[in-house]
């Protein structure tokens, strides 16, 4: 990969984390504060389908090991996978997809880095429930955008994700036919 493509991808690194990040920070904000879901503990968002439910959560992923004090093991553990991932895209680089996937991973993380530093526990809100299922776990954006780039940074490698009138050929838009195969993103 040549330099400018390199900083190319990491511009859209910095910048999927930021916004994801951002957004994150802002809608914690709002929720838990603004909303003062904190006090309210439930707010019916889109009863019986969304809820925003408070629970803070000091573990893992659906609250694996709250029972224990990790939550400096726990930043650590954010700040050191980021960091893999930064050093394995600049060694390994990527296309445009593997970039972004990583910006979200990394953005996420470290907002649940900043909620364990101010608060000692991840703030969780979203809550999504069905047809007479109640799901008792919450999550948040940075959940959200951990899942998605986490999920897609392999994927986003494996598959060239640009459309055929980008690679030149004949395609969908020009006539020939051919599935185009970022579509697979979606499914």
């Amino acid at each position: 990969m040549t330099g400018r493509a390199t900083r190319n991808g990491f511009r859209l690194v910095f910048w999927a984390g930021f916004w994801t990040f951002l957004l994150d920070q802002i809608t914690k904000f709002l929720v838990v504060h603004v909303l003062g879901l904190r006090v309210l503990e439930r707010i019916e968002v889109l009863p019986p389908f969304i809820e925003f439910r408070m629970a803070w959560n000091p573990g893992v992923n659906f609250g694996l090991f709250a029972g224990f004090d990790m939550r400096w093991a726990l930043i650590a553990l954010a700040i050191g996978i980021s960091g893999f991932v930064l050093w394995w895209l600049k060694w390994e680089g990527g296309n445009r997809w593997t970039y972004l996937s990583a910006g979200l991973l990394i953005g996420g993380a470290i907002g649940n880095v900043v909620d364990r530093v101010l608060y000692g526990a991840v703030a969780d809100f979203l809550n999504m429930s069905c047809c007479g299922f109640e799901n008792p776990y919450a999550f948040n954006v940075a959940d959200i955008a951990i899942f998605v780039g986490a999920l897609d940074l392999p994927v986003g490698r494996s598959v060239d994700w640009r459309c055929d009138w980008q690679r030149g050929r004949s395609g969908p838009l020009r006539g020939g036919g051919r599935f185009p195969e970022y579509v697979l993103l979606w499914l």
